[in-house]
């Protein structure tokens, strides 16, 4: 009986780490939505990191969350870090190009809960009176990561973040 116990358990375990070995190299999150406003408005909000608390999600997540500002905090260079409660962690941004009013390119590396470096980039591409603001998040998927993504949905976590700061950066923008 535990013999056989113990290859089921085996079993699935090989099971969940073949399938986690099907999972993508690397891992993409993509949300967009259109606002009333100008494409420069919209880019002084992301090209800011001072301004990101009217619109960042995280900012709501952990109100205490610890914030240091590089020497610049806008435009390419600018460095932003934080260490925050477990629903933001902790880690960095760098901005690694601004093309105003229409891409911003972020470094994203986090430390906490776990070690990720990713890429973030904001599109903003005007139509007539609004902005069509795309947000995209994308980076490696190491095998330790492909089991977790086995269990959780990666575009389903990060997206709903993603529409809860666009949906507030449209709100700050159409002030």
């Amino acid at each position: 009986m535990l013999k056989t116990i113990a290859l089921v358990i085996a079993a699935l375990i090989a099971g969940v780490l073949i399938f986690a070995a099907t999972k993508p190299d690397v891992f993409r999150v993509q949300r967009a939505i259109s606002i009333k406003a100008p494409p420069e408005k919209i880019f002084n909000l992301i090209n800011d990191f001072k301004s990101w608390g009217a619109w960042s999600p995280w900012e709501k997540k952990d109100p205490a969350m610890k914030r240091t500002f590089g020497a610049i905090t806008s435009g390419k260079g600018a460095t932003y870090a934080w260490e925050g409660n477990k629903d933001v962690g902790q880690g960095s941004m760098e901005i690694a190009d601004a093309v105003a009013p229409t891409k911003i390119a972020l470094k994203l590396d986090f430390v906490k809960p776990f070690e990720a470096h990713n890429t973030v980039e904001f599109t903003l591409t005007p139509q007539s009176d609004t902005t069509n603001v795309t947000w995209t998040m994308q980076g490696p998927t190491p095998y330790f990561a492909k089991i977790i993504h086995v269990f959780m949905d990666m575009d389903k976590m990060v997206g709903k973040d993603f529409e809860a700061g666009l949906t507030a950066m449209k709100a700050a923008a159409e002030k």
